[in-house]
């Protein structure tokens, strides 16, 4: 971010500097306060899912050696699993997979270990990232110990005055948590499923609700959807060999269950891979091969992908970080760098490695302010430089007391926030970040 200082001119002159300076510097030049605080409400970052934090301004390659453990959040119960932390309003959300989802205050609370501010109540089972929209904080369950029904949950982002707090409503879905994250779009509520459900983002002024209308497709769905120009993207799974990405109109079909658009094959199951969207294109995993779609799809009801990198003796985990026309994937020992605008015959323009003894990263990679952060599950976070050629080791790398790291990194103001668990057992939001 541009900053600069005025001094005394002549008006009109002072005038066109003011023009032509960039508004950051003409709030410093007036003493305007800083900027609001970045807010990550949801997973993947922005609305197009890309997993690039472009607003960081704190963290960056000269600094990142120097950022230590400020405080962790202990949240009790199990370990955090698969959920990945939202940041809004000054408040960090995450969910655990004893089927709690707890609120932190996002700023700690001058003490190495921090209490959450309210939890929910009994959730039975939470891998699913929260999402946070107007006021309201959603995520993804299972309904019971003995009932593996699912459940859409809305709660009041503030909380309700109490330590513990019930939901404001529930959705209704037949199956267990998927994995599948909440997104917030237009009004509505995406989650997926046996299908990919859709609620009002509202409710339906009862504590449980119907869905709006479903999505139709072949298997299940852990993947998280996106919408981008009036379209909804998901993947979704039928056995470990068979995915594809699906796309449905956002607004629905008039119907209680819609088709879909068009679909495409992503040679293999996308169970924990979400689709980001990058300059038109559509960018999903799946366990055998990294894929990409036109957006607009190809005029016929399966579509074949614009390009498609194979990897059949190996395996991609987690969703796409696309950033300055490069895609970063987890690809067992290594984080995988493609070129977004494809080639032939792919072999990758890069791959990130971790020193040290060797297990999957599997938390999806982050990108900010030209580094890329990622996890692995020898319970290490790691740092690269973004612009990385050929094969790079970490800058940087922090263990944490989780053997079983596959939360996603969140990168906002100048924070790493982290789902991670104590010695595998109680659940913990690490939180990295400049010491004072």
């Amino acid at each position: 971010m541009s900053r600069a200082g005025l001094k005394s001119v002549t008006a009109p002159l002072a005038v066109l500097l003011l023009t032509a300076l960039p508004l950051s510097a003409v709030e410093a030049a007036a003493g305007a306060a800083p900027p609001k605080a970045v807010d990550w409400p949801h997973y993947r970052f922005d609305e197009k899912h890309t997993g690039y934090q472009k607003f960081e301004t704190t963290l960056n390659k000269n600094n990142i050696q120097n950022v230590v453990r400020l405080w962790h959040g202990f949240l009790g119960g199990e370990l955090v699993y698969q959920s990945s932390a939202a940041v809004a309003d000054g408040v960090a959300y995450i969910g655990e997979e004893d089927g709690t989802l707890s609120a932190i205050a996002a700023d700690g609370c001058g003490s190495d270990s921090c209490r959450p501010l309210w939890q929910s109540s009994y959730l039975a089972q939470v891998t699913s990232s929260p999402a946070v929209a107007n006021g309201i904080v959603y995520v993804g369950s299972q309904t019971g110990f003995d009932d593996n029904s699912g459940k859409l949950n809305a709660f009041d982002a503030k909380g309700c005055g109490k330590d513990v707090c019930p939901p404001l409503w529930q959705g209704k879905m037949p199956t267990g948590d998927s994995g599948s994250s909440p997104i917030v779009d237009n009004g509505l509520v995406y989650i997926g499923n046996d299908g990919l459900y859709v609620f009002d983002a509202e409710g339906c002024g009862k504590k449980l609700c119907d869905p709006l209308w479903k999505g139709k497709v072949q298997g299940g769905i852990g993947s998280t959807a996106v919408v981008y120009k009036g379209v909804v993207y998901v993947g979704s799974s039928h056995g470990a060999l068979d995915g594809r990405l699906y796309a449905f109109d956002a607004k629905g079909c008039g119907k209680a269950v819609c088709k879909p658009l068009w679909s495409g094959d992503t040679h293999g199951a996308t169970y924990d891979s979400s689709p980001a969207i990058y300059k038109g294109i559509v960018y999903i995993g799946s366990y055998h091969a990294i894929s990409a779609f036109d957006a607009k799809g190809c005029g016929a009801q399966s579509c074949a992908p614009v390009w498609q990198v194979k990897e059949d003796d190996f395996y991609f985990y987690g969703s796409p970080a696309v950033a300055n026309d490069r895609v970063y994937i987890d690809l067992e020992d290594r984080v995988a760098v493609y070129n977004a605008v494809g080639c032939k015959n792919c072999q990758g323009n890069a791959s990130l490695f971790g020193s040290g003894n060797q297990a999957a990263f599997a938390a999806s990679p982050v990108v900010a302010n030209g580094l890329v952060y990622g996890a692995r599950n020898t319970g290490e976070l790691f740092v690269w430089p973004a612009d990385c050629k050929g094969s790079c080791y970490e800058t940087k790398k922090w263990l944490l007391d989780d053997p079983l790291l596959n939360s996603s990194p969140t990168i906002v103001n100048g924070k790493i926030y982290i789902g991670s668990s104590e010695h595998g057992f109680g659940g913990r939001l690490d939180v990295f970040g400049l010491p004072d």
